[in-house]
């Protein structure tokens, strides 16, 4: 009689853990195989890696040209690409419903007023980014934009009031001390660029400030992330229009020679398609891995990319800058370690208290 309580109790156990777990948990081995799998996950990493990397090398190419000095007209178009793209997808979403799922997106001025705080942190955000990669360049752009984790400790403390624990604390020490050796080495290597560093610094702290303000502004667009790009880059050319007179650049785009070029053009809007495919990709490889994997092969595309800027420059980089690189890395690779730790410890108690309420419903007949 005992013996046939404890398979029922097993039974009823194995059954509440797989409905915690959801469907994949259910399906066992009639999935997809191990290898199928493994192959799918390394394309998506592999695409991921591509495109972020020939983005930040594109983006450095058009803003560093000698010949036109417009970063903010830059930024601006590749903000109406993305728009465009976005009103694409939307029509091709109507035309081809089964094939491509895009999310309704239709001009709305009161959900664009709503948007329009983290436009102006958009805004920032991407325009310093912009600027630190024209003065840094790509091999020291990881280490000039490294500040973003230790931005979001100190403003989630100043804005959220959420604290932060001693282990993610010291790995914030570590990449600040990477930073600040890196900057060092610059400096001693005679291309140190103030200017660069200075944008950096203000880049990491809009990243932060988005994350935060995006959490705000998704009610009102329903909770879907395209929607939220479409408005942001909306209002975002909008708020380019007056920047870019203000700051002079309309002189330095009459001046330029190659603006009847179809090739600088090309350029501009595979510039523009890049930015708008990130979004995508990084959704993809969040889909097929998680968040903690995903920030993982972030962190290991971002060395690979400060390799690929050395070979490609054929610099000659020192123990110390290499060190302060690994340093930034490691850093941002434990934070992101510990916060997994953090966050499973918080969850795993939640689901033991779900499969117990769920096993004492059961017991009442419930």
């Amino acid at each position: 009689m005992i013996s046939i309580m404890n398979r029922v109790q097993l039974k009823r156990s194995n059954i509440l853990r797989m409905a915690l777990a959801g469907s994949d948990a259910m399906d066992g081995g009639k999935g997809e195989t191990f290898l199928l799998k493994a192959i799918k996950i390394g394309g998506v990493v592999a695409i991921y890696w591509f495109i972020s990397i020939t983005m930040v090398f594109l983006n450095n190419y058009l803003l560093d040209s000698k010949d036109l000095d417009a970063p903010l007209f830059v930024t601006f178009y590749q903000c109406l690409v993305t728009v465009g793209l976005c009103y694409g997808m939307h029509l091709l979403s109507h035309l081809c419903p089964g094939v491509i799922d895009f999310p309704s997106v239709k001009f709305d001025l009161k959900v664009c007023r709503e948007v329009l705080p983290l436009s102006i942190v958009f805004i920032g955000m991407i325009t310093f980014n912009n600027l630190c990669l024209k003065h840094v360049g790509v091999a020291f752009y990881t280490v000039g934009r490294s500040l973003s984790t230790v931005f979001n400790v100190l403003l989630s403390y100043v804005i959220l009031k959420q604290t932060t624990s001693f282990y993610a604390i010291l790995c914030c020490g570590i990449i600040l001390g990477g930073f600040w050796l890196g900057v060092d080495q610059e400096g001693v290597a005679g291309s140190l660029s103030w200017t660069g560093v200075f944008f950096g610094v203000l880049a990491s702290a809009c990243v932060s400030l988005n994350a935060i303000f995006t959490k705000r502004v998704m009610p009102a667009v329903d909770g879907n992330i395209w929607k939220l790009s479409f408005y942001n880059n909306i209002n975002a050319c909008i708020l380019f229009l007056p920047l870019i007179l203000v700051f002079g650049e309309v002189g330095h785009l009459v001046h330029f020679s190659r603006l009847g070029d179809p090739t600088f053009w090309g350029m501009m809007t595979l510039g523009g398609v890049f930015g708008f495919a990130i979004g995508y990709v990084t959704g993809l490889q969040i889909k097929f891995t998680s968040p903690l994997t995903h920030n993982v092969s972030g962190t290991a595309k971002a060395c690979a990319q400060t390799v690929i800027a050395v070979v490609y420059n054929q610099s000659s980089k020192s123990f110390l800058w290499w060190t302060s690189n690994l340093m930034v890395l490691g850093g941002s690779s434990a934070y992101t370690w510990v916060k997994g730790m953090e966050m499973k410890k918080v969850h795993i108690p939640q689901e033991e208290s779900k499969e117990k309420l769920l096993g004492e419903k059961s017991d009442a007949g419930v």
